[in-house]
């Protein structure tokens, strides 16, 4: 690193920092300008801040593994998610932004009554805002700790290059880390979500902008030769865009499913299992996003923005680098450090102090999100609903301030005792299998109740747990043993079957509550016929097959734009250019569509809101 390099870091800080302050004094207003920037914000700023915070600094690295591993079809693991997203982009969005709620945890009590409709919103606070965001914040923390450890092998400290912490010996890397992590909690405690969401812009502009530049500077090698060279050096079966369905693959570096495989990767994980930043039905601080959209139509546009980057525009330049990284480190016992090694061995002075800030700004946007998201259910769940029910919002924001730099310092020790977090996916999402349908369902359907959703939430849990535990005593049952994602079939059959019982074993949702949600959320479909009749006079949404039709082509749109681009850019051009006119035609249909059907698809919002 040249003093350029650092020239370059230190004015990417200063910037982000300069952001914060901006807005320190318009955070501290009430918690609504804290955790959903008053509700005004523009589909662009939120659509670009969904992308920002997903585009944490593992995902070029896994990526890179990923194509290691199984060639450009590796990427379907999570590429299927589309499903999924495109899905809450024409059912959910919407309805997210009308409910009127401040957090996806906040919706439990608004939509369910009794009891355990409490008992519900304050475990799933804890449970997502301090658990599982700790864990998470501790997963990009290690992927921070390789970029560091790659970038500076010599790194030391007051002479140090490992410290004895809490009894565990921890490198130069992660105390640096650590001290990113305590800046990072810094600006959002100052700023709230309006100064994340604009950094949030500002970072994903460095990340994008950084990879892109470490892309064409790799392609420029001599030992790479292009994109014509990486396809003279690598077996064809690498470039390959789809999974081989079925039989064994043709190559080391092709990924192979079978069709059961296949099918649970497709038809069951995206709308079965919870995953951050891929709920089913939207939530996490995807619904955040869309709850600080200014109006409904803000909300389905910036889901859309970020459906089609996330999935189709972001992860081209990591692929380009990945599949260089194959040629010039053959032998790379880790696969996934190939990306840093590239920007470190490729790049010019000045270019690669603008990538480590790409990876700051990658590192920073995702914890950033994550401690104001978390922070989020903490406060409004759980304190300001079981501890401190009547104090005035400057009381809560401060609260959230404090809150914000705790859950970092508890982040940090966690990733001190964090060494790996080998199949945490795969385990995340089958603990999770199940629960999908319900999160979808609450929205369409009135006889869905808190039971239905504790059950469904805990069932896949003690499911996944009892499988690992009858795996260590070498019993065997059929199914939920399966290895991931065939587990997916037993254990979302298992949870449906016991949420379904729940739900009619138990009360449905007191009426009252019931109709207050109608009234303030209109959902449509025959699922609230019951409570539909009891309010005439509310304007239900209409249209959900043209919404069901929007839906298909969305995902035509998503995937013939991914497919064109990748097409394009390995040097494909006929293939190219026919994906690129179908996603024209498909993106044509629904611009059409939206215009045409203003009213049914959004409702008469300002007239509704009125009523509300």
């Amino acid at each position: 690193m040249t003093l350029l390099d650092w020239l370059f870091v230190v004015g990417y800080l200063v910037f982000s920092f300069g952001i914060a302050l901006y807005f320190y004094q318009r955070a501290g207003e009430d918690t609504s300008e804290f955790f959903l920037s008053g509700r005004a914000m523009p589909w662009w700023l939120a659509g670009t801040s969904m992308v920002a915070t997903t585009f944490a600094v593992d995902t070029p690295l896994l990526v890179t593994e990923m194509v290691a591993q199984n060639g450009i079809a590796g990427n379907w693991l999570w590429w299927n998610a589309g499903f999924g997203s495109m899905l809450t982009v024409f059912f959910f969005a919407r309805l997210w932004r009308r409910s009127g709620v401040m957090t996806d945890v906040e919706f439990v009590e608004f939509r369910y009554s009794g009891e355990v409709a409490a008992w519900l919103r304050g475990l799933k606070a804890i449970f997502f805002g301090l658990l599982m965001n700790i864990l998470i914040i501790g997963w990009v923390s290690l992927a921070m700790e390789t970029v560091i450890g790659r970038l500076f092998p010599d790194l030391t400290l007051f002479g140090q290059s490992a410290f004895m912490i809490l009894g565990r010996e921890i490198s130069a890397a992660l105390v640096v880390v650590a001290g990113l992590i305590l800046m990072v909690s810094a600006y959002a405690l100052l700023s709230g979500l309006w100064g994340v969401m604009v950094t949030d812009v500002f970072q994903f502009v460095v990340a994008m902008g950084g990879t892109i530049a470490l892309a064409f500077f790799v392609l420029d090698m001599p030992e790479i030769g292009g994109i014509q060279g990486l396809h003279d050096q690598l077996p064809d079966e690498t470039f390959h865009l789809l999974p081989t369905i079925g039989g064994a693959a043709e190559g080391a570096a092709t990924f192979s499913l079978s069709a059961l495989a296949f099918a649970a990767y497709a038809g069951v994980q995206w709308w079965s299992s919870w995953y951050p930043g891929a709920e089913p039905g939207g939530g996490g601080y995807i619904a955040q996003r869309m709850m600080s959209a200014k109006d409904e139509p803000n909300a389905l546009f910036a889901t859309l923005w970020y459906t089609i980057a996330h999935f189709c525009l972001r992860p081209w330049p990591w692929i380009i680098v990945a599949l260089a990284a194959l040629v010039l480190y053959p032998d790379l016992n880790e696969p996934r450090a190939g990306f840093v090694l590239v920007m470190k061995d490729v790049l010019p002075a000045g270019m690669l102090g603008l990538l480590f800030a790409a990876f700051l700004a990658a590192f920073m946007s995702t914890v950033s999100t994550q401690l104001n998201w978390g922070v989020s259910y903490l406060v409004n769940d759980f304190w300001r609903r079981f501890v401190q029910p009547d104090a005035d919002e400057k009381h809560y924001v401060l609260v959230s301030r404090v809150l914000t730099f705790g859950v970092a310092l508890l982040s940090l020790v966690v990733t001190l005792f964090l060494d790996t977090i080998a199949e945490a996916w795969g385990l995340l999402l089958s603990s999770s299998a199940g629960l999908g349908l319900v999160l979808i369902l609450r929205w369409y359907w009135w006889r869905i109740n808190a039971w239905s959703e504790m059950v469904a939430t805990i069932a896949p849990i003690l499911l996944t747990v009892s499988a690992l535990i009858l795996n260590a005593f070498g019993i065997q049952v059929p199914g939920l043993q399966a290895e991931f994602p065939l587990n997916l079939y037993s254990v979302v059959g298992f949870t449906t079957v016991l949420w379904l019982a729940a739900t009619y074993l138990t009360r449905p949702t007191d009426p009252d509550t019931l109709d207050a949600f109608y009234r303030k959320v209109h959902p449509g479909g025959p699922g609230w016929t019951p409570v539909a009749k009891r309010h005439p006079d509310v304007e239900a949404d209409r249209g959900l097959g043209r919404l069901a039709l929007d839906w298909l082509v969305g995902v035509v749109l998503v995937y013939s734009t991914l497919f064109g681009a990748g097409y394009l850019i390995l040097g494909w051009t006929v293939w190219g250019l026919a994906c690129v006119t179908v996603a024209v035609l498909a993106a044509a249909f629904l611009w059409r569509d939206l215009q045409r059907d203003e009213i049914s698809l959004f409702g008469a919002v300002e007239e509704r809101e009125e009523t509300a």
